[in-house]
């Protein structure tokens, strides 16, 4: 059911409410203080939706029934914000799934929904336990599993990121464990322009990895 203030008649909105009943999904006038209630933070723009609990989908389906999937994990993300920034990008690289360990930011779906552009309710979404068992599930599909890292690790720019694919994008605090490091097909590394010792943050970093993946696979 979607909510909308009653006084409303932005065209946008207008043209929401029309989209909604052609969908035949129930929309209801009703006053600011009821929008208030339900909404998180003051950006709500005076419409609401009132949605089940999400669906998540088993890993098999983040294939796509792609010949080169593209999947990705965020782990070890400690803000919301930067992870719906890190969604968008990789959404907008044409990632066909996302990945999340069972402690994510979907406890904050609301911040991650805007961050993200809608893009955290759009792309396929699993859950698995650690990033070292989804890197083998996703290994036993085919997919080759990219990591960040600093050793033995090659230019992301002469990393070959055509094939089937998982990579995963390690929080900047806590980084990428060294179980999944070793057991990683490649690691790569992020190029800088001069020497500077800090991680970039993970939403940084997502935009750099996943429009490298577009890009070579768009050559």
């Amino acid at each position: 059911m979607i909510l909308v203030r009653r006084d409303s008649r932005d065209r946008r909105v207008l043209q929401l409410e029309q989209r909604a009943r052609r969908a035949a999904v129930r929309v209801e006038r009703v006053d600011e203080e009821r929008i208030e209630s339900v909404a998180t933070g003051r950006t709500h723009g005076g419409v609401v939706a009132l949605v089940g609990p999400r669906r998540y989908a088993g890993p098999d389906e983040l294939l796509g029934g792609s010949q080169t999937p593209f999947v990705a994990m965020l782990d070890g993300v400690e803000d919301p914000f930067n992870f719906g920034y890190a969604v968008r990008s990789l959404y907008a690289a044409g990632a066909d799934g996302l990945v999340l360990p069972p402690r994510n930011w979907m406890s904050a779906a609301a911040v991650v929904a805007r961050a993200s552009a809608g893009a955290s309710e759009l792309i396929p979404t699993t859950v698995v336990e650690t990033a070292l068992e989804a890197a083998r599930t996703f290994a036993g599909y085919g997919l080759a599993v990219v990591c960040t890292g600093t050793e033995r690790a090659v230019s992301l720019y002469e990393a070959e990121l055509t094939g089937p694919l998982f990579l995963v994008v390690g929080g900047e605090h806590r980084g990428i464990s060294r179980a999944l490091l070793q057991e990683a097909d490649v690691v790569v590394r992020i190029p800088y322009g001069r020497d500077f010792r800090q991680s970039l943050a993970t939403s940084s970093a997502a935009v750099v990895l996943a429009f490298e993946v577009l890009r070579q696979r768009s050559r």
